[in-house]
C-alpha cells in the first residue's frame, strides 16, 4: 500500500515537472484506450453488421471522436465541400503519427475505410476492430502482394462503391516536409478511374515531438483539397499524377503548418 501512496504523490509531480514522463504516459493512455474503445466496438459492430462490413467504420468514427479533447487537442477543418462526392473516390492524405486516426475520423465520410499496414492487424483489439470495419492489410515488404492487394481494391471500390483513405507517404514521417509518394493510390485510382480527394493535416511539430518526448496540447488544422479527376488517365500518366498530388499537398502542408506556428508557437527542442 505505501507503494501505491507513493505513486499517485510522485504521478501529479511527474505531470507537472517531466515533459518525458508526460509524452509516455500520454502515449500509454492513447494506446490503451484505443484498445478499450475497441473491446467496447466489437460486440457493436458483430451485432449491426453481423461481421467484416465497411459501415463498422461509422461505429469507429463515432466512438474516437471525443478521444481529441482527453489530450487537449483542436481539430480545424477547412474545404468540406470537397468531400460532398457522390460514388467512389480515393482519399490520399500526408501521415505523421498516430494521431492521425483522430483527424481521419473528424472527417471520415461514410462507406470509407482505409488500406493499412499487415501489421495492424495482430494489434489486438484494435486490429480485430479494424477487420471488422474492412480495412484493407497489405504487405509493404513484398511488391507482387501489394499490386494484388490494390487491383482487388480497385475492383471492391467500384463492386460495393466505397472509399478508401491511403497515406501515400508509406511510413509515418514527421520531419518537417512530406516524403516522396509511393504509386500504389495513384495506380489504385487510375484503374477504378474515380477522383483523388488530398487531404492534408499541419505539421504536429507545435505540440507533438517524437524525438524530444514533448506531446503537448495544441491545434491540427485539417485542409481537404479540390479532387483530382482521374477518367481517361492510364498506368503513363500516374508518375505526373503523383507529382501533381505531392506539389499539391506539400504547398498546402507548407501554409498551414506555418499558420498554426505563427498561432502557437513550435515546441522547444
Amino acid at each position: 500500500m505505501d507503494v501505491v501512496w507513493m505513486l499517485l504523490l510522485l504521478f501529479p509531480l511527474l505531470m507537472w515537472t517531466s515533459s518525458t514522463f508526460v509524452f509516455y504516459f500520454k502515449k500509454f493512455f492513447y494506446v490503451a484506450w484505443m484498445m478499450f474503445l475497441a473491446i467496447l466496438g466489437i460486440p457493436v459492430c458483430l451485432l449491426k453488421s453481423g461481421g467484416r462490413d465497411v459501415e463498422n467504420m461509422r461505429i469507429i468514427r463515432s466512438m474516437v471522436r471525443h478521444v481529441k479533447y482527453l489530450f487537449g487537442l483542436r481539430i480545424e477543418v477547412s474545404g468540406w465541400e470537397h468531400l460532398q462526392t457522390g460514388g467512389p473516390y480515393v482519399i490520399i492524405s500526408n501521415h505523421q503519427s498516430s494521431l492521425d486516426v483522430l483527424g481521419m475520423m473528424e472527417i471520415l465520410p461514410d462507406r470509407c475505410t482505409t488500406i493499412a499496414k499487415k501489421e495492424l492487424v495482430y494489434a489486438g483489439t484494435v486490429g480485430l476492430i479494424c477487420w471488422l470495419a474492412g480495412i484493407v492489410f497489405i504487405n509493404r515488404k513484398k511488391t507482387s502482394d501489394a499490386k494484388s492487394v490494390m487491383a482487388d481494391a480497385a475492383k471492391t471500390m467500384l463492386d460495393e462503391q466505397i472509399r478508401l483513405w491511403v497515406f501515400p507517404e508509406g511510413t509515418r514521417n514527421q520531419n518537417g516536409d512530406l516524403l516522396p509518394f509511393k504509386k500504389g493510390a495513384f495506380h489504385l485510382a487510375v484503374q477504378a478511374q474515380v477522383p483523388i480527394v488530398p487531404v492534408v493535416f499541419s505539421s504536429y511539430s507545435s505540440f507533438y515531438l517524437r524525438k524530444e518526448k514533448q506531446f503537448k496540447s495544441g491545434v491540427i488544422r485539417l485542409r481537404i483539397l479540390p479532387k483530382i479527376e482521374t477518367k481517361g488517365l492510364t498506368t503513363d500518366d500516374v508518375s505526373c499524377l503523383s507529382d501533381q498530388s505531392h506539389s499539391l499537398m506539400r504547398t498546402a502542408f507548407l501554409e498551414i503548418s506555418d499558420l498554426v506556428a505563427k498561432s502557437n508557437g513550435p515546441l522547444k527542442h
